[in-house]
């Protein structure tokens, strides 16, 4: 991850109206891991998808991600999309229990040598019960599988509480830090009000 922007001054700075800004955290590893060995929670199976219909996707998307404020695919035209999802290189899966969705992975190969770890997340009602350490287990079975040097995420700290002791603990390392300024999706219509309650929604004031 780069930015072509300047690093921010010392002390506070102030946002425009309508925005959010987020810390986000890179980490990386540059060797496979030891994987424990985890056979996750019962009737949950790995499925691929390809050629995934534009409002499964976004659905499983915003299912998992929206209590953390996932927004970019949300404001993408079906055409954006339906492109992106269907780049060479790139690997959509869903972790279903039962047949229903109930996370997403995705796996990007596009960089020659390296793998980035887009996407990562459980719908609410499966976090805590062992299937993010399986689903994590099969990430990283599957990037280490290509002929790859590096696989690297980011993540921010609009995620969850444990997101970053769980990244290192499954063998990856913080290396850079930024900080990203983007509109509130909740006032713009793209995502619930009350999604997100660790998030203040500050109204725009007249005058």
């Amino acid at each position: 991850m780069h930015s072509e922007n300047p690093p921010l001054p010392l002390g506070y700075s102030a946002l425009p109206p309508g925005t959010i800004a987020n810390v986000v955290t890179c980490l990386d590893m540059r060797a496979p891991p030891t994987l424990s060995e985890t056979s996750g929670p019962p009737d949950m199976t790995l499925v691929r998808w390809t050629d995934v219909a534009l409002n499964t996707y976004r659905d499983l998307y915003r299912a998992v991600g929206e209590d953390w404020m996932w927004v970019s695919r949300l404001l993408m035209s079906d055409d954006a999309l339906r492109s992106k999802l269907n780049e060479p290189g790139r690997e959509i899966y869903a972790a279903c229990k039962h047949g229903r969705p109930a996370g997403l992975l995705e796996l990007d190969f596009s960089n020659q040598g390296e793998c980035e770890l887009v996407f990562f997340g459980l719908v609410p009602e499966a976090i805590g019960k062992g299937a993010g350490r399986w689903l994590m287990n099969q990430a990283l079975a599957k990037a280490w599988e290509k002929p790859i040097t590096r696989l690297w995420l980011h993540t921010c700290h609009f995620d969850h509480p444990a997101a970053i002791d769980f990244y290192r603990r499954s063998g990856f390392t913080p290396y850079a830090t930024f900080v990203e300024v983007t509109e509130d999706p909740r006032l713009t219509g793209k995502m619930r009000r009350d999604a997100a309650r660790h998030v203040p929604l500050i109204e725009t004031r007249p005058g």
